[in-house]
């Protein structure tokens, strides 16, 4: 590979973790709250390796940094050294057979909090060497950048270059309340729907029409309504429960709610969803050569534990 690993040595590997990590996030701070360190320690260490090459890597302003050349052909060189390093170091553990370390996995605030945050006690209790950092967040994260070892995101996947793997369908029903649907016109066809408070989620198709299904495969593109919008899924499904209106909710998130009967299914005879038809929820990884034992329990983990909610 040109640089040797006996050559980084002496440059402390440590502080090259360090260097790819702030070209990566492009923050001293970010690279400090990941590590729960002092932003001004992450700088020094970063000062004392351009001394130590005697090269100027960063480019600092009060906004924002950026690798000169002379850093950017450094990066190309370490970055990989580092995965090969990081892979190393996992292989090595591995041969253990116990799982240990710190694995970082990111899920949106809803199915975090419904479907990942109940196992957590069980899968410590399977794997108590092994620490979880659970990164709960809506927003769609870069793996490497952030360095994530495992993403679980819902809907299409975009193409790219990380590897997936379906953890189970999705499917959407229209839901309310009894109490809401006792003192609301009757809703018989998908039509009906929209006479009512429809309770929305900011993404598109989801906040301005619903798509139906019915048994023979026709299609019927419903315009909602409502003066409610939310941005959370849990959120809605409270609003929804208090009688506020319709809400286009996930089976994962709702399925106890429509056992109990806390919620109703307004249209159970047709299939429904704001988007597409062919949702999921998907484990994803960066592409490695080798897979970390760690990341291979938690999948493993999730499959058997994650129900398979192929109907609501």
């Amino acid at each position: 590979m040109g640089l040797r690993v006996t050559e980084a040595n002496a440059l402390e590997i440590s502080v090259l973790k360090l260097f790819v990590d702030v070209v990566r996030q492009g923050s001293f701070a970010a690279v400090a709250r990941d590590l729960n360190i002092d932003p001004s320690s992450v700088s020094r260490a970063i000062a004392g390796l351009e001394k130590e090459l005697d090269l100027r890597l960063l480019q600092r302003t009060t906004r924002q940094l950026s690798l000169t050349e002379a850093g950017k052909t450094y990066f190309d060189r370490i970055e990989p050294l580092i995965e090969e390093l990081q892979q190393a170091s996992d292989l090595a553990t591995d041969v253990v057979g116990q799982p240990k370390g710190q694995l970082r996995v990111t899920a949106s605030v809803s199915f975090g909090l419904k479907c990942i945050v109940p196992l957590l006690p069980q899968f410590e209790q399977h794997y108590p060497e092994l620490s979880v950092d659970l990164v709960l967040t809506d927003a769609v994260v870069d793996l490497l950048t952030d360095r994530i070892d495992i993403a679980i995101r819902l809907g299409l996947l975009q193409d790219s270059t990380l590897i997936a793997q379906q953890l189970m369908r999705t499917h959407y029903r229209v839901c309310a309340s009894p109490d809401y649907l006792q003192r609301s016109p009757p809703i018989k066809t998908p039509q009906d729907i929209a006479d009512h408070q429809c309770l929305r989620f900011p993404l598109a198709g989801f906040q301005t029409q619903w798509l139906f299904k019915d048994a023979q495969g026709t299609f019927t593109e419903v315009p909602v309504h409502g003066k409610l919008i939310i941005s959370n899924g849990i959120a809605l499904q409270h609003c929804a429960i208090a009688s506020m209106g319709l809400a286009l909710l996930p089976n994962w998130l709702i399925h106890e709610d429509l056992r109990s009967g806390k919620l109703v299914d307004v249209l159970p005879a047709y299939e429904v969803t704001g988007t597409d038809f062919s949702t999921a929820a998907w484990l994803v990884y960066p592409s490695r050569c080798y897979v970390p034992l760690k990341l291979r329990v938690f999948i493993e983990f999730l499959k058997q534990n994650v129900p398979p909610l192929v109907t609501a």
